[in-house]
This record gives structure tokens, sequence and C-alpha cells, in this order.
């Protein structure tokens, strides 16, 4: 009897939470609902709604944005023709696009950084890029990252097949993510693009395009931060023409300018000299404080003279790691300052976990849409989700 009475709590209990959560979403949907209400009839309207609601509760990696599989969620698995009717009506009508969704995450993204700005905090804007693997579609060439995986050398396993890069057709993708040192992040605009057909561009054009965006969305309120992929005297140039604020992870290899005029490897700068202070830091992976130390010094690149840049040189607290350079334009006069860019670096990691939830649970790879503005709709409907 105690034993019912137990499941009984936890189904009642497992109910509520779901209401819940789904109050949450239409209360997180509402705003959007009014704008497109204007462009789409009050059917289609449902049909965007009950799809939102599909997406969350049907999250798997392989079939997640399945049509059928969505149609089954939306109404029943009887009526699951009618529901991957439904969902295909609204991916299809013409009286919407993609943009829709775009340019309302980028007035939500810009009002969230206002609010930053009037608690003074440092507003984050995280770039990093990405790719959707697609096996089975005409898409441009990307590398797998599964593959490489796969093939890593492991104990028991000394000989893969090939260790050359493994190319397979898929989407690439550059995402923006808004994020505070403390504060959520949220997803500023996530972009794909591809190297084939009518919708063919490059990396530099996307990159360029997204860079003039921020531009004119947050003007100078929003420090950039760069991978060391963005590394590079061209996007450093083009960052310093029109003065905005970075954080760049520089690669060791890379040169710059001493105080002395002497071009060197930024593995070099910290060469026989000790670190100014350190921190104990909590370390993700190994679950224990780790102490952290870093120095700061001012420097040049060799191709923009005109600009004083700072490279900061943080030690990790474990063994064979290797220490983060990171180039900035940003005024450091002390090691608080220094350290507020180290943690400014550290979050960089929640576009990484961006990447990841949205490819393992939302499954983003799994979508197959022939057509690239159905296929961007259904994208950027699990951008807002």
């Amino acid at each position: 009897m105690s034993r019912q009475v137990n499941n009984a709590g936890t189904g009642s209990d497992v109910f509520s939470l779901a209401r819940f959560f789904s109050h949450r979403l239409s209360s997180f949907l509402a705003p959007f609902l009014l704008e497109l209400d204007r462009l789409l009839d009050r059917r289609l309207i449902n049909t965007f709604s009950g799809l939102c609601e599909s997406i969350l509760r049907h999250r798997t990696r392989p079939t997640s944005l399945l049509l059928t599989e969505l149609g089954e969620v939306l109404l029943s698995p009887a009526k699951a023709p009618a529901g991957t009717k439904r969902i295909s009506n609204l991916l299809r009508s013409p009286r919407w696009h993609a943009g829709v969704i775009a340019d309302y995450l980028a007035r939500q993204a810009q009002a969230y950084a206002q609010q930053l700005l009037e608690k003074q905090e440092l507003v984050l804007l995280l770039w990093d890029e990405s790719v959707q693997e697609k096996p089975e579609s005409l898409q441009s060439a990307v590398r797998s990252s599964k593959a490489k995986r796969l093939l890593r050398i492991k104990r028991g396993y000394y000989e893969p097949p090939t260790r050359e890069a493994v190319h397979v057709p898929g989407l690439r993708w550059v995402g923006l993510l808004l994020c505070g040192l403390k504060a959520q992040p949220l997803v500023a605009s996530f972009r794909w693009w591809t190297s084939r057909g009518k919708q063919a561009t490059s990396l530099a054009q996307v990159k360029l395009s997204l860079l003039q965006w921020a531009r004119e969305t947050f003007a100078s309120a929003v420090l950039h931060v760069f991978d060391r992929g963005y590394a590079s005297s061209q996007w450093l140039g083009l960052l310093l023409a029109r003065r905005d604020r970075f954080l760049m992870r520089w690669p060791s290899a890379y040169k710059l300018l001493d105080v002395l005029g002497r071009v060197k490897r930024a593995s070099l700068f910290s060469v026989g000299r000790k670190a100014s202070s350190s921190q104990l830091v909590w370390g993700r992976n190994r679950k224990c404080q780790l102490r952290r130390s870093l120095l700061w010094m001012p420097g040049l690149h060799p191709h923009y003279l005109s600009q004083p840049l700072t490279l900061i040189i943080c030690r990790p607290g474990q063994k064979g790691r290797q220490p983060w350079y990171l180039l900035t334009d940003e005024e450091v006069r002390s090691d608080k300052d220094a350290w507020r860019l180290v943690h400014a670096y550290a979050r960089r990691w929640q576009i990484e976990q961006s990447f990841r939830f949205t490819k393992a649970e939302l499954g983003m790879e799994s979508c197959r849409l022939w057509f690239w503005e159905n296929k961007m709709k259904l994208l950027q409907i699990v951008t807002l989700v």
C-alpha cells in the first residue's frame, strides 16, 4: 500500500513539474508569438508553439528533428502524418523567413546587454565555430570531429586505418553567445553557411558580416572573446581599425614586439620572469582547487605599431598544461584587471557547452530538409528553444 502511495505521489510531482515547464515555455514564447501573429494565421501560430514544445519533449540525438517523429509528438502516434503535414506547412509558408527569429534574438540580446551594463557587469560576446556533420546530404565538406575522436590512439588500438583528416558533407556553423562574468549566457546569433550551391559563401565573409552586425547591435558595449582560431594579423587589423574591444587567445608560436622593440614568440615573453600574482581556481576536470599564476606586460604587433596591446600569460596549476597567452586592447593597470580578463576568457567554455547541448540534446545534426530556407527556419526554431 505504501508503495502505491509513493508511486502516486511521484506521478503527481512529475505532472506538476511538466505543467511548470509548460507554463515557462508559454511565457517565454509569448512575446515572439505576438510578433509572429502579424505574419501568420492562428493555425500556424498554434503549430509553431506546439513544435517548440515537441522539440523539448523529443530530445534524442539521431531523430530529434525528423519531421515524422516531431509530427507524432505534436499530435499523437495515430495522427503522426497529420502532425508532419502541419509542421511542413509551417516551414514552407512564404509569409515568414528565418530572419524573423534571428532579428528577435538580436533584440533580446541587445536588451540583455543593457541590463548587464546597468548592473555594471562586464558584457562578453563569445565567438566560436563548429560544424554539423551530415553524411547523407549534398552540402559542403567539413572536417569530421567524430572521425578524429574515433581514430585517436588508445590502449590496444595503435594502427588506425588512416591518419589523415576525414571530411564528410555538412554545414559550417558560427555562433555568438552573450554573457557576463557570472550572468547566464544568452544566444545572440547562430549562423550556418555552406561553400556549395546558390547559398555559397566563405568563412571570411560570414565572420566579417557578423562583426559588422555586432558593431551595429552592441557598439562598444561588449568585449569580444576569441579562441586561437581567430588569431591572425588580418582579423586583428579589422578589430583595431574600429577600436573594437577584444580578448584573444594568442598562439605561443606567433610573434609580438616587446617594450624594447624585439620581435619574439609569445612563449618567450615569460622566460625568466616570475609571476606577479596567483589565485586558487576550481578545476572542473579534477574536481579540486588549482593554483594558477599570471604575469602581464605591454606589447605590440609588428604590423600595427601604433596600437598598444597587452599580453597576459596565465600559467595553469597542472603539469603538462600549456599556459594561456591572452592578447587584448583593454587597459590593464593591475593584477586585478588581468585576473578579470582571465576569468572572462574562461567563460568561453559556455559556447562550447552550447554547441554540445544543441547537438547532443536537441539533435541539430538530425535535420533532413532539402530546401535551404526550410532548413534554416527549423534550425532557428531550435535556436529559439
